[in-house]
């Protein structure tokens, strides 16, 4: 006999800087409430991303650089890690 332990509400989200999960997503938030956590943070790094790839170089300091890619992968992170919530989601729905 197998026991299927319910999904967990909050779920931990990716993070480098702590040894203990201190973000999480609520996964029983709505659906468009997710969608637009998402969709929020791409908005901001697209764009972001955009003027970056047009900037020149040997404009910035190699740390600045650094900071621009950091500021994009803690972004992009995020966008990972809830919709990995919104599939599974998704995916365990039952099926009548």
């Amino acid at each position: 006999m197998t026991t299927q332990h319910p999904p967990r509400r909050f779920t931990p989200m990716s993070q480098f800087a702590t040894d203990y999960p201190v973000l999480l997503v609520d996964s029983h938030a709505p659906i468009r409430e997710l969608h637009n956590v998402v969709s929020e943070r791409l908005n901001a790094v697209l764009p972001y991303l955009q003027l970056m790839g047009c900037t020149s170089l040997p404009d910035y300091a190699e740390n600045d650089i650094n900071t621009i890619a950091n500021i994009a992968r803690i972004l992009l992170q995020d966008v990972s890690d809830v919709f990995r919530v919104i599939e599974q989601r998704g995916f365990d729905t039952p099926k009548n």
